[in-house]
């Protein structure tokens, strides 16, 4: 079993993960920590583009946590 991602950092479930591994006879996969970074830098970096696009909006603008990004 592998966990990926900016999650994977987080020392609780690295150790819920390990528990559940020797429960289940199952071998956990983990990143090192330096690897193990969010997407923030994809999303300023999408941002980016889509301001220099022209693409704005105003302060009403609400998060959607399933919202497409591009085109």
């Amino acid at each position: 079993m592998h966990l990926h991602g900016g999650v994977s950092a987080n020392s609780y479930i690295r150790e819920r993960f390990l528990e559940l591994g020797k429960e289940l006879n199952l071998e956990i996969y983990f990143p090192d920590l330096k690897l193990c970074t969010d997407n923030a830098a994809m999303i300023a970096s999408a941002g980016y583009y889509n301001y220099i696009a022209g693409k704005t909006a105003d302060l009403t603008l609400n998060a959607v946590p399933n919202l497409k990004i591009g085109a």
